[in-house]
């Protein structure tokens, strides 16, 4: 039989994977498999060594127990190898050492296509948008990611659900010198304790009867990013597993007698605050030590109203090709009032749905859910459907304003951004107008906290 006939199978299997999931059958971990299965070897592991790490190697070397072949790669950061092991006393024949040979030509395409394919997949994936908005709070925070990017240090993001913490991890993976390599995302809060150490660390081949070998998701996040979604999920047994992993960059498959170091850049998210957790012993110390330090905090959409519009254009733009929509004042004034407690993912799905159910062209006030125009309406409908003036309704503000400030008048004056002769005015007209004597709201009235009140009545 000739060599170039026995390599049929692993290409066959390659081709295979091309069109299956590339996470689950990845092209390095197939490749691996079909390579050890048909040279009949113990191991066969397709590896890029970071030239920072490690000195070159001078391949083929070879030992009582492996091989050691230079992989052709493009990239000149990494040296490439493939790195086969075999029982003690029991070498690869002539042929045997033939086909590796082949197949370590070939694993360099496999390098190539690998690349390619994970690349497309990440930049194809819904959430790996733009981190948009203007405000000052997300331009911190896109300096903030920029900077940490630049290092190889494990991060905690952190902050409440549908903030976009993946979509930070994302970006903390685009734009560092790791973004050749597979972003592998886990949502920690749908592993199955009992798979936990198979999915992270992979299982070796035939460990049980009918189960295949395969890699786990440390590995498949090899010279990348491995990103641990809700990782405040866990388990405290299956932090224990992670904090050795994480420890030392270093993974033992399940059935394996030997363990693996990766290259794996490390990046955990929660939604929950872990120094919370750790003083109510629901998380590990030592692996909350080993996650913090480097700590990246989203913030809640409330906290950047002036980016509220902005992402509501975007997500529109998005789907421009289904339907072109815009966003009247009132609607964009009524999105902003609202409090988002859904976050970035709440206001994207109102776009969604939004899309799907306005008749006109333009989202208006009478559009929007019920939950989204009620304080909007609320405040401004009476006002609205009296017909009040300008000054009638600022005097109206000024004065809850004023009794929410604990009636202190300076600090309503900042709050507002007026003069103090301007309060007066504001005051004047409201007593007037007999608003002054109305019963106040109990949002109002509860603001008022007894130490206000007296530093409010010292300052009158």
């Amino acid at each position: 039989m000739r060599s170039d006939e026995s390599i049929g199978p692993v290409l066959r299997a390659l081709s295979d994977a091309l069109v299956s999931d590339p996470v689950d059958r990845d092209l390095r971990g197939v490749f691996e498999q079909e390579v050890q299965r048909l040279v009949g070897l113990r191991s066969v592991r397709l590896r890029e060594i970071p030239a920072r790490y490690h000195a070159r190697l001078v391949t083929p070397t070879r030992t009582v127990e492996s091989i050691v072949l230079g992989v052709p790669s493009s990239d000149p950061r990494a040296q490439a190898i493939l790195e086969a092991s075999f029982d003690a006393g029991r070498p690869p024949a002539e042929p045997q050492l033939d086909l590796l040979a082949e197949a370590a030509q070939l694993a360099g395409l496999v390098l190539e296509a690998s690349r390619s394919r994970m690349t497309t997949m990440v930049r194809s994936v819904d959430g790996a948008a733009p981190l948009i908005g203007s405000s000052a709070v997300m331009q911190m925070l896109r300096g903030r990611v920029e900077r940490v990017a630049r290092t190889d240090f494990t991060v905690l993001i952190e902050g409440e659900s549908g903030t976009g913490k993946e979509l930070v991890a994302r970006q903390l993976h685009e734009v560092s010198r790791r973004r050749t390599g597979p972003f592998v995302a886990v949502n920690c809060a749908a592993l199955v304790e009992t798979l936990l150490e198979a999915e992270l660390f992979g299982i070796e081949e035939r460990t049980a009867t009918g189960v295949r070998g395969r890699r786990g998701k440390f590995e498949h996040a090899d010279g990348g990013t491995l990103f641990l979604d809700e990782i405040s999920d866990l388990s405290l047994s299956a932090q224990a597993k992670l904090l050795r992993a994480i420890q030392d960059l270093a993974i033992e498959r399940v059935g394996s007698t030997g363990s693996r170091r990766v290259n794996t850049r490390i990046v955990a998210a929660t939604n929950r605050p872990l120094s919370d957790m750790v003083s109510r012993g629901l998380f590990r110390t030592d692996l909350y030590y080993r996650l913090g330090g480097v700590e990246i905090h989203v913030p809640p959409l409330r906290a950047r109203r002036e980016d509220i519009s902005e992402l509501a254009i975007y997500f529109l733009a998005r789907h421009h090709n289904m339907r072109d929509l815009s966003l009247s004042d009132a609607a964009v004034d009524a999105l902003r009032l609202y409090a988002w407690p859904g976050n970035v993912r709440e206001l994207e799905r109102f776009i969604e749905l939004a899309i799907a159910l306005t008749e006109s062209n333009q989202i208006e006030l009478d559009d929007l859910p019920p939950q989204l125009r009620g304080d909007y309406v609320e405040i401004l409908g009476p006002s609205i459907a009296a017909g009040e003036s300008l000054r009638a309704w600022g005097s109206r503000y000024a004065r809850l304003v004023y009794e929410r400030c604990g009636r202190n008048k300076r600090r309503a004056c900042r709050h507002l951004d007026i003069s103090y002769h301007t309060l007066q005015a504001y005051l004047r007209y409201s007593r007037r107008d007999g608003y002054a004597g109305t019963q106040l709201p109990e949002w109002v009235r509860s603001a008022s906290t007894p130490a206000t009140v007296h530093e409010a009545r010292s300052s009158r």
